[in-house]
């Protein structure tokens, strides 16, 4: 099908790593350096197929619980958090444990544990099995209830209405979420918010450049993996806000010719643990198809870095790289 006007690219930003994953990847290369490979990581370090290839073929195995790791080996924590069975697990086998959890992940940790303290039931705004809300409800197993849905909302039963408090997952549609809460407010109205946002800044961020970016583009590609929540939710945020067709690819091979037929407009984002190369090399692609008008529509800046986990930096200084 013929095409009726110039094809050009919008590219969002920001996108790509945040600092939280910036942060975990280095841990895991910094903690191959200095001990040598090999070094174990429980689940993916973070939720990106290349990621976690790149760090195999530099000599770390990945697996999906601490038994599987020798007595005595290192073993990283990816970004999303364990609960305290699985440390107390690790340090049972005698393992050298280095924590690479998000801070922001961490943080909500601390508030379940807080709130299940004072003797709030809390209701968990997230998918259930994702690795970060198995850590966070393991905080307080006694007191958490995962809500999976703004429809889940609307028959979640709680215990005590009058001390019922919410958290989330920190990579989920902002929207969705707020819907999932305006819906809990209606029949807990005496439900608390936590004391600060928790999905975080980077999904946020990245949910704004799409919606931006969407109202003018035929289709959007978003780069990510399928087990990539924040990646998964800019597809839905893509077409929510105007984009005509989204998908979601690995990598720029995956993108199909049919999807480029009449398109005039593509906008191009990536999600929270994707390298920016794999965005580059999408941009190549789609330059030899015509796409050689490239549009950077910006809605943020992001500067915060995270200091490495504690086992790498002590006496070794501290800080990570900062984030594309």
């Amino acid at each position: 099908m013929p095409v009726a006007g110039p094809k050009r690219v919008i590219l969002a930003a920001p996108r790509g790593y945040c600092a939280g994953v910036d942060r975990a990847v280095i841990a895991v290369e910094k903690a191959l350096e200095r001990y040598g490979a090999p070094v174990y990581v429980r689940k993916q370090i973070v939720h990106n197929t290349h990621v976690v290839s790149e760090l195999e073929a530099l000599g770390a195995i990945f697996v999906e619980e601490v038994d599987e790791v020798p007595l005595g080996s290192h073993v990283v924590f990816s970004a999303h958090g364990v609960s305290p069975a699985v440390v107390s697990a690790a340090s049972d086998r005698g393992l050298q444990a280095i924590d690479a959890t998000c801070p922001l992940v961490t943080k909500v940790h601390r508030e379940a544990v807080r709130f299940a303290r004072d003797d709030f039931e809390i209701l968990l705004i997230g998918h259930d099995g994702h690795e970060e809300v198995e850590g966070t409800a393991g905080e307080a197993p006694e007191h958490v209830t995962v809500v999976n849905s703004p429809e889940h909302a609307d028959t979640v039963e709680v215990r005590d209405p009058e001390k019922v408090v919410w958290l989330s997952q920190t990579t989920l549609s902002v929207d969705e979420t707020m819907e999932t809460v305006r819906r809990l407010r209606i029949r807990f109205p005496h439900l608390q918010d936590p004391p600060s946002d928790d999905i975080c800044y980077a999904t946020q961020n990245r949910q704004v450049a799409i919606k931006k970016v969407a109202t003018g583009a035929d289709l959007v590609i978003v780069v990510g993996s399928a087990n990539s929540s924040n990646s998964v939710r800019l597809v839905e945020v893509a077409l929510e806000h105007g984009a005509k067709a989204a998908y979601r690819v690995d990598y720029a091979d995956e993108v199909k010719q049919e999807w480029l037929d009449g398109v005039e407009t593509v906008g191009i984002t990536s999600g929270a643990s994707v390298p920016e190369v794999l965005v580059q090399q999408v941009l190549e692609d789609l330059a030899g198809a015509g796409y050689r008008d490239i549009e950077e529509v910006r809605t943020a800046e992001e500067d915060l870095i995270f200091s490495l986990p504690k086992e790498l930096r002590e006496g070794r200084g501290t800080g990570g790289r900062a984030s594309a």
